[in-house]
Parts: structure tokens; C-alpha cells; sequence
């Protein structure tokens, strides 16, 4: 298992990310304001089984990956590291706003998970993010690779699928509110482009264990 210390980094590495809007958030918003909070729950569900799809898949595949490439961790290091400087990039200078209201046809149930999950499976932000950052916080010292992945994996989808619920609950609310704050919207973006830099920065220094 990793270390609390590990699985610490990695969550708040996870809340950084569901916090900058992309095609999730987006969606997610935009059923729950067009259908009701409902629908956003049950779109919600779809997402959350292609965070379990995305786990999956990259446990197999990290496990195979580390077996056979040990040097591999400063790679998946430098990439990570980018990719997080990418989303601090886009929100610094992210203009729009995944709470602008966004007709939406409505569905049925079946539909609505259906779409969270095509929605989470074509969403690049988080293929990357398996492929190039969970990797890196797997140490094989600490027992069984596939196990470390599964238990980095849950954590991810615990944060993402926590926040976007109240994102979806509170999704009216939040887009009058912030109709009438842009410089609020503003501040939320560079707050959180400045701690994903600053993570970026920290992942890049750190040694190969």
C-alpha cells in the first residue's frame, strides 16, 4: 500500500484537477442545470465508472510497465510535471466558465449514465493523467504494483466523484452566483493554477526513489 504520506499528495494532485473545469465538469453542470440535480447524479454514476474503467486499465498496464522498464520513473516524472503545468496554464487563462448555462436534450436514466460514461472516456485530461502521473507515486518497496495503482486509483475517483457531487448539487446556485462575480471566478482560476504549478514544481525536483 502506499504510504499515507503518498496517498496525501496524490489526493490533494486529484482535487487540483477536478477543480479546473474540462469536459466533466462541464457536462455535469449543464444536465444538472437543464434537468435537475437528478440527472446530474445518475451522469455522475457513468462518470464514475470510467474513473473505475481508466483505473483499471492502467493498473494492468503500470504493472507490466514497471516490471519491465525499471528506469521508467523519470519519464513518468518529467511528463507528469508537465501535464500538470498544462492545467495550471489553462487555468490562468481559462475565459469561459463551465456554469454558463447550456441547453442540454433531455434523457432517460440508461441515457444519462451512458453519456457521463462516454463523456469521462474520451475526457484526454484524465487518460494522461494515468498514464503519466499515477505511475510516479508507485514505489515497488512498498509491496504488490497492481495494488499501490488500485489504491492511488480509489483515491482519485473518491475526490473527483465527492467534489463533482457537490458541484452537481449546488450547480444552480453556483452559476447565478457566479454570473454576477466574474472577478471571483478570476480569483478561483489562479488559485488553483498557482497550487497545480507548485505541485508541478515539487513532482520535477523530486529523486527516484
Amino acid at each position: 500500500m502506499p504510504s499515507p504520506e503518498t496517498l496525501l499528495v496524490f489526493a490533494a494532485i486529484s482535487l487540483g484537477m477536478v477543480l479546473t473545469p474540462g469536459p466533466n465538469m462541464v457536462y455535469l453542470v449543464s444536465r444538472s442545470i437543464s434537468q435537475g440535480r437528478l440527472a446530474g447524479l445518475l451522469s455522475l454514476i457513468g462518470v464514475a465508472l470510467g474513473f473505475v474503467f481508466y483505473m483499471l486499465s492502467a493498473a494492468l498496464g503500470i504493472t507490466a510497465f514497471l516490471a519491465t522498464v525499471p528506469l521508467a520513473y523519470d519519464a513518468v516524472r518529467f511528463a507528469g510535471a508537465a501535464f500538470l503545468l498544462y492545467l495550471a496554464w489553462q487555468a490562468f487563462t481559462g475565459r469561459s466558465s463551465p456554469f454558463a448555462p447550456r441547453d442540454l436534450p433531455r434523457h432517460d436514466a440508461r441515457r444519462l449514465v451512458a453519456m457521463g460514461f462516454l463523456t469521462n472516456l474520451l475526457n484526454p485530461k484524465i487518460a494522461v493523467m494515468y498514464l503519466s502521473l499515477l505511475p510516479q507515486f508507485i514505489d515497488p518497496a512498498r509491496g504488490g504494483v497492481f495494488g499501490q495503482a488500485v489504491a492511488l486509483g480509489f483515491t482519485q475517483i473518491c475526490v473527483s466523484v465527492a467534489v463533482n457531487a457537490v458541484i452537481v448539487m449546488a450547480a444552480a446556485h453556483v452559476a447565478s452566483f457566479l454570473a454576477g462575480r466574474p472577478l471571483f471566478a478570476r480569483a478561483q482560476r489562479w488559485v488553483m493554477g498557482t497550487v497545480l504549478a507548485g505541485l508541478a514544481a515539487r513532482m520535477a525536483g523530486e529523486a527516484r526513489p
